[in-house]
Order: C-alpha cells, then structure tokens, then sequence
C-alpha cells in the first residue's frame, strides 16, 4: 500500500520555494522555520510577513492566483527562472486545502502583476475600477448585458487623444471612482456609448469620451471589436491602462502598452 506521506513529498520535496495563498496565522507559523524560502500572497499582510506579494484581485480561478504570485515573486527577485515551487492555497473554503507543483518559466508570464504594480495609476484605483466593471459582467445593466470601456491613468494625453460625445456629467466634480456612491452612477452611465476616462488618483475625469488615437498597427485577438481596438490604440499611445467589458462574450480584458495583459470571466470572481 501506498504511503499518503510519500505521494506528499513528491509534491512537496526539493522545491527552491514556497507560495503560501491568504494563510491563517497558524497555519503560516508552521512554515516559518522551513529551509526553503516561504512567500505569502495576500490582500493584505496582515501577518507581517516577508517576503509577501499583495494580491489586488480575489482570483477565484487557482491557476489565475498561482500565475499572479508567481509572477509577482518573479518581479520582486523571490524566484528565479526554473526554480520549482510549492503552491498552497483555499479551493473549497477558506482553510488552504490544495497543493500545486510548478515550474517558473519566465518566458510565459502574463502580465497580470505588471498590470497593478508598473503602472501610473494608482494599484487601488484600478482595483476598484476591475471590481466595478467585473460587478457590471456579472449584473449587467437592468439585467441585459452590457459593454463599458475604462481608461485609467494618464488622463490629461488621453482627453487631448478623445473627444466628447455628449454632456461630462463629472466637469468640475471631485469624485472618486472607489466611492460606493459613485460606482452606482457609473454603473448607469456604462449603458451608454464611450469612454469613462479615470486620473492616476482614481478621480473621474469624464464619461462620453470617443477615443481617437489611430488603430493601425495595434495588435489584439481575432473576433474582438471596436471598443477592444480602442483600449489597445489609447494604452499603446498613453501611460494609461484600459478595462473593456464585452458586450458580446461578457469577458473583462486589460490592456496596457497596446497589449491584451489580462482576460477575465466575470463569472468566476
């Protein structure tokens, strides 16, 4: 008969690192004397551990948690190119119950952790910007779906690159797209035509905007549309970063520096 612990340690021996995903105290103390070395993922580092990697997004899909640690280990300098890793995280509630072995290859990172930490915008900001636009592909608007398109950062090239399609509802406001107010109110607004345009500071800038930086050369999957075309041409000519909600397929794409960085299903956050 085949010894449980064994099957373990085949998983678990002669890995270069640890990745421990949103550990309880007690389950992290237990790593804290390991002989390799152990990185928390986390929101936030409540544990005050370090080395720790911050998690913007609930990645409810494991291998979209373990792609965004990994790669945030990566940036950091905590994990080498081929270094083999333990992967500890939650599946079916909130204790850590599955372990994955993985290989780093930094040839075939995603972007995902580029997307929150090189970026002028602040990390919160676009957090509550993916949040809101993740809350739209789930809900939708009065039940139908609906397509949205944000731009943020870098807002002052991005107004000089558009132009308006109708009335700004926020000339000359102060209001900050992480306000719980303010999310309803673009949540009304996301049904109709254009861009919401966002500062670095999360501050909304406009709403209506028509996005006119030139498509040519910009270089985004086969079956997207306009608005994907867009958010590719306004990052690949700004600093700023955009979020699209598809009407058509409901999936949240990112796109930073002309590129497709991230791809979503609402349904699974």
């Amino acid at each position: 008969m085949v010894d449980p612990n064994e099957l373990l340690e085949t998983v678990l021996g002669d890995v270069d690192g640890i990745l421990l995903f949103s550990p309880t105290t007690s389950f992290y103390e237990q790593f804290v004397d390991a002989d390799v070395d152990v990185v928390v993922v986390a929101s936030e580092n409540d544990l005050d551990a370090d080395p720790f990697v911050e998690l913007p997004v609930a990645f409810q899909d494991v291998y979209d948690r373990v792609r965004f640690g990994i790669e945030g280990a990566l940036e950091q300098g905590l994990l080498d190119d081929g270094d083999v890793v333990a992967c500890i995280s939650s599946v079916f509630d909130e204790d850590l119950d599955t372990v994955s072995r993985v290989r780093v290859d930094a040839d075939s990172t995603s972007g995902v952790y580029d997307l929150f930490e090189n970026t002028r915008a602040e990390p919160d900001v676009l957090r509550s910007v993916l949040e809101l636009v993740i809350e739209l592909g789930k809900k939708g608007q009065k039940g139908q779906p609906v397509g949205a398109l944000f731009v943020v950062g870098d807002a002052g090239k991005v107004m000089n690159k558009s132009r308006p399609l109708s009335y700004n509802p926020f000339e000359k406001s102060h209001v900050h797209v992480g306000d719980p107010i303010v999310k309803v109110m673009l949540k009304e607004f996301s049904r109709l035509d254009g861009a919401f345009v966002i500062s670095d500071a999360g501050k909304i800038v406009s709403a209506y905007r028509y996005l006119e930086p030139s498509a040519e050369g910009v270089d985004i999957p086969k079956g997207l549309g306009t608005r994907h075309m867009a958010a590719g041409a306004v990052t690949r000519d700004t600093n700023a970063t955009a979020i699209v909600l598809s009407e058509s397929d409901g999936m949240v794409r990112a796109f930073k520096g002309g590129s497709l960085v991230l791809e979503l299903d609402p349904e699974e956050y």
